[in-house]
C-alpha cells in the first residue's frame, strides 16, 4: 500500500496525560500510522507544557492562524487525501477552506463526544429540570449536527450517542461510524502484575478541571457523598487528581475531612493501581469517561452515576456499581472498599469490558474498510447527502465571508 497524507486540524494540542480527548487523539494517530499515512497535525491553539511532542513519533506539527488565507496555500501545497477535524468547532472554522482548496479530500469529523448533548444536560442540571428534547435541541446541537452533515464521515465514541443521533436528530447512519476508545487487550500476565485488594487503599477520582462536569462531580462528592463514606471508614482518604485545578478547586482540599486535592496526575495508571476504589458521581456530561477506562485497565472497581456509565458497558456487567442516590452511592462505595470477594468480581468485569468492548483490533479493521469505501466512492456518497451539500453552500456564504471580513479587518488594523 502506498503512502497517503492525513491532515489533522486539532482544536487543542493533544495532552494524553491530562484528558481522555488527548488519549483519543493519540489512538487515532496510531491507527492512521498503522495504515501508512504521513500525518501533519496543525492547531491554532497555544501549546501548553503538557502537550505531547508529536514529532517524536514522526508526526509533523505546525501552528496555523484562524481567519487567515495563508491556510489556503498550505492546503494546496500539502494536498491531503484525508482531513480529520478534531471536534465540530474546527470543522466550522476550517471546513469551508478544505472544501474549496481540497475538494477531493475525505473530510472526517471526530466528535470526541456530542457537545450539544453535554450542553443540553448542563442546561437541564442548572435549571434543576429533567433533561428532554427542549434542552437537547440547543444552539450548540444545531451547529454540531450541521457540522456532521457537512462532513463525509463522523466518528462517534459512544453507542448511546449513535442512538441519539439516529433517533432524535434523524441523522443517516451511513455518515456515522461507531469508534470507541481503541485499546490494547489486557493479558493475564499484565493482570498478575497489578496490586491486589489487600495492598491497595483510599478512594480516587481523576478528571481535567477545565471540564465543568468534573468540577461539579467533585463538589457533589465532597458535599453529598464523602461525609457518609468518611463516617463509615475513618482511615480512608479521598484523593482528587486532575489537570488545571483552579483556586476554587484547590479550596476544596481539607486535611481534617481527609479530602485531598492532589492536582495533575503525572502517572494516572500508577495512581489508579494504588487506589482501592474509583468514584465517578458525574451529574451531567456526554461521551465515554476516560477515568472509568483508566480504572478498568488498572483493576480498580468503580462506583459511578448513570451518566458516567452511559455507553460504557453494553450488555456486560459493570466493573462496580451504578448509583444516582448519594446515600446508596456511599453505601456501595463502602461495601466495595471492605468486601474482597465483591471487589475481585467487579475487577474481573472491568478486564472483560476492556477486552471485548474496546479491543482496538476489531474496530481498526472496520475503520480501515470504511476509509477504503469512502476513498473509492466519495462523490457517490456525497450525492446521497443533499443536506450536507446545502449546509456547505450556506456555510460558504456566511462563515467564509465572515472569516474574510475578520481577516481584512486584522490587516487594516496592522
Amino acid at each position: 500500500m502506498g503512502f497517503k497524507k492525513l491532515l489533522i486540524i486539532g482544536f487543542v494540542w493533544p495532552e494524553p496525560n491530562s484528558s481522555a480527548a488527548g488519549s483519543r487523539m493519540m489512538q487515532l494517530i496510531s491507527f492512521f500510522q498503522s495504515q501508512n499515512y504521513i500525518i501533519t497535525f496543525v492547531s491554532s491553539c497555544v501549546k501548553t507544557e503538557s502537550a505531547f511532542n508529536l514529532e517524536s513519533i514522526g508526526v509533523s506539527q505546525q501552528f496555523v492562524e484562524l481567519n487567515n488565507s495563508s491556510f489556503d496555500g498550505f492546503l494546496k501545497d500539502l494536498k491531503p487525501d484525508v482531513v480529520l477535524f478534531d471536534r465540530f468547532l474546527t470543522e466550522e472554522q476550517f471546513g469551508w477552506r478544505v472544501h474549496e482548496n481540497c475538494p477531493n479530500a475525505i473530510r472526517i469529523l471526530d466528535t470526541e463526544d456530542l457537545h450539544g448533548l453535554r450542553k443540553g444536560r448542563t442546561l437541564a442540571y442548572k435549571a434543576n429540570k429533567p433533561f428532554n428534547k427542549s434542552f437537547l435541541f440547543n444552539d450548540t446541537s444545531k451547529r454540531e449536527i450541521a457540522s456532521i452533515y457537512r462532513s463525509d464521515l463522523s466518528l462517534i465514541i459512544s453507542k448511546a450517542e449513535m442512538e441519539i443521533l439516529k433517533s432524535d436528530f434523524k441523522v443517516n447512519d451511513a455518515f456515522l461510524l461507531y469508534l470507541p476508545f481503541l485499546l490494547d487487550e489486557i493479558s493475564d500476565k499484565t493482570i498478575k502484575t497489578l496490586p491486589i485488594f489487600e495492598s491497595r487503599k483510599h478512594f480516587v477520582t481523576i478528571g481535567n478541571f477545565l471540564h465543568e462536569p468534573n468540577y461539579q462531580a467533585v463538589l457533589y462528592l465532597k458535599e453529598a457523598i464523602w461525609p457518609r463514606i468518611k463516617k463509615a471508614l475513618p482511615q480512608a482518604e479521598m484523593h482528587i487528581y486532575g489537570a488545571y485545578a483552579s483556586q476554587k478547586v484547590n479550596q476544596l482540599n481539607n486535611k481534617q475531612e481527609r479530602f485531598f486535592i492532589k492536582g495533575y496526575a503525572e502517572d494516572a495508571h500508577k495512581i489508579m493501581q494504588n487506589a482501592k476504589v474509583c468514584l465517578a458521581p458525574l451529574q451531567f456530561g456526554a461521551g465515554l469517561k476516560g477515568k472509568l477506562i483508566d480504572a478498568m485497565q488498572n483493576g480498580t472497581p468503580c462506583v459511578m452515576s448513570s451518566i458516567a456509565a452511559e455507553g460504557m458497558f453494553g450488555n456486560l456487567a459493570p466493573n462496580g456499581f451504578i448509583e444516582d442516590n448519594p446515600e446508596t452511592f456511599a453505601e456501595k462505595a463502602v461495601q466495595l472498599y471492605n468486601d474482597n470477594l465483591i471487589w475481585n468480581a467487579k475487577q474481573k468485569n472491568g478486564f472483560q469490558i476492556i477486552n471485548t468492548r474496546f479491543n482496538k483490533n476489531a474496530f481498526q479493521e472496520n475503520f480501515a474498510a470504511t476509509l477504503y469505501e469512502f476513498s473509492n466512492h466519495l462523490q457517490e456518497k456525497r450525492l446521497n447527502n443533499f443536506t450536507g451539500q446545502m449546509l456547505m453552500h450556506h456555510t460558504m456564504q456566511s462563515t467564509k465571508f465572515m472569516s474574510k471580513w475578520i481577516e481584512a479587518k486584522n490587516v487594516a488594523n496592522n
